[in-house]
């Protein structure tokens, strides 16, 4: 966020004397007000004039300022209820009354308030939200005790058994009943390995 100043020099050239850096400041924030403090001493009396003062706060009126020091007024703005410019003045006193300097003053109407909900707070899904398909075998292992590893395995080893059972049943013969026992055992073995 930018910080927006105005600079009033105090008794730089004589006693009670002020000499604004600008006479016009537009903002659509709070800004501060910096009392640059030259050759003596001086009170100041600061104060908001028009439709400045329903928007825009000081934090004091009274400021004594030292020489060669810059003394910082924050003047708080809030730009929440307005929708137009709002005009009004800065007007800063010395001398008891004797010299004021008035500073023009606009507040434009701030950005819009967005509202945020705690759902912004949660990260976004990296990965897509998972199928219908994806959703009911992930069911599946929890619902029979297996993980879908072993159920793979399973599958593949009742593929395998269908085979080697058709093969037997087409071709015959010791050599094909002992590869569908080689199978068989094969695929047990497997998913004792991975259910143990």
């Amino acid at each position: 966020m930018s910080v927006t100043e105005v600079t009033v020099h105090v008794n730089r050239e004589a006693a009670n004397t002020l000499a604004p850096a600008a006479t016009a400041l537009e903002t659509s924030e709070s800004f501060t007000l910096l009392l640059d403090g030259h050759e003596t001493p001086a009170h100041v009396h600061c104060r908001l004039e028009g439709d400045l003062g329903r928007i825009a706060s000081l934090d004091g009126s009274n400021y004594y300022i030292e020489p060669g020091t810059v003394t910082p007024v924050p003047i708080a703005v809030d730009t929440g209820g307005i929708d137009r410019p709002v005009d009004g003045h800065l007007e800063v006193v010395t001398g008891y009354g004797s010299e004021s300097v008035s500073i023009d003053v606009t507040v434009l109407p701030g950005p819009p308030n967005v509202d945020v909900d705690e759902s912004l707070a949660k990260p976004a899904r990296s990965e897509p939200d998972p199928t219908t398909l994806e959703r009911g075998l992930d069911r599946v292992p929890g619902a029979i005790g297996f993980e879908p590893a072993t159920l793979g395995v399973l599958a593949l080893g009742v593929v395998a058994i269908g085979i080697a059972a058709l093969t037997t049943a087409t071709i015959g013969g010791p050599v094909a009943t002992a590869g569908m026992a080689i199978v068989l055992v094969g695929t047990v073995v497997a998913l004792f390995l991975l259910v143990r």
